[in-house]
């Protein structure tokens, strides 16, 4: 794509381009979808028997509070729990953890852990690299000793857009070393904005996500192509992943009919490669998203229950 064609963004006649990566389309179908959020249906029923405490915290970060709403089992006995700090996806566009919510239950539940869920801010009022600077600053300020929870036995996960946010975040506890991160858990994650959707690897039947709303999405959130080369925007571009040895312990999860299963299984190579890979797997007969579509109720409480278990192990004392 010449630097030419991408800053212009009006004529979609690059290789790669449709109409929906033109900025002034790509920014009001986000637009568009951040105003229908408050028409989404209502968070899926499952796992609403598993009671839970809910409050809503801000938590401060370099660009402004983040509200975050905290899940807390009544019959984890623990004084001082471990934390997992929960990323919804959603595009980047698309502000709406509540849907995560059976999620942050089934988790809270099962992991004995406390999950932070987070409000993040999206596109296209903040873009690059703001949401994934904030999601750093949460897990940094989830892991401080004042915290009525465990900070030192933290997890951080997310799917889709949050996957991306997750991965960032870890890089950025590497760089800055710190804070100690037991386990990032990346669910069919985006990880290179790069590749246009439309020239990665197409699964037959439906993968989840049209692709004109990848484009818009994709375009939204990170408008300069150059940015996107960026290793907290595409941790799979090029060498962005060769020198991450002490990155945080990862656990990838791909769906076999996804366009991203192709750069998370990358991705999943790379953890190895630097030591830190903890598991790949990559769910078979399912689209991007499946677990919020409801693609397959016994598919989704299979998946909850192995990620669970990973978390469970990761923040294990003794």
């Amino acid at each position: 794509m010449s630097k030419k064609s991408s800053a212009q963004g009006r004529r979609c006649q690059t290789p790669g381009m449709s109409f929906f990566t033109v900025p002034l389309v790509a920014d009001s179908v986000a637009r568009a979808f951040c105003a229908l959020s408050n028409l989404a249906p209502r968070p899926r029923r499952e796992f609403a028997e598993l009671a839970m405490d809910t409050s809503v915290v801000t938590a401060p970060t370099r660009h402004g509070g983040v509200k975050c709403t905290v899940y807390r089992s009544p019959h984890n006995a623990a004084p001082r729990p471990p934390v997992y700090v929960n990323v919804h996806g959603g595009g980047f566009a698309i502000r709406y953890p509540e849907q995560d919510d059976p999620w942050c239950r089934y988790l809270a539940k099962y992991a004995g852990v406390v999950v932070v869920n987070v409000d993040y801010d999206t596109a296209p009022r903040h873009r690059f690299p703001i949401p994934a600077e904030q999601v750093y600053d949460v897990v940094a300020w989830a892991a401080e000793e004042e915290r009525d929870w465990d900070g030192s036995r933290l997890c951080v996960g997310g799917q889709s857009a949050g996957g991306s946010l997750t991965a960032a975040a870890a890089r950025l506890a590497l760089e800055n070393k710190g804070p100690e991160i037991a386990l990032q858990v990346l669910h069919y994650p985006v990880l290179d904005l790069v590749t246009s959707p439309r020239d990665k690897p197409a699964p037959a039947g439906k993968t989840g996500v049209p692709l004109w709303m990848s484009e818009a999405w994709d375009s939204c959130y990170v408008r300069d192509p150059a940015q996107r080369r960026d290793r907290l925007a595409s941790p799979v571009f090029e060498d962005n992943a060769d020198d991450i040895q002490g990155i945080a312990p990862a656990l990838v999860v791909t769906a076999e009919r996804d366009r991203l299963r192709a750069e998370g299984a990358l991705y999943a190579r790379k953890l190895d490669a630097a030591g830190s890979l903890t598991e790949y797997r990559e769910v078979l007969g399912v689209a991007h998203g499946y677990d919020i579509r409801n693609e397959s109720a016994e598919v989704t409480q299979q998946i909850y229950e192995f990620i669970t278990g990973h978390v469970a192990r990761a923040v294990r004392t003794g």
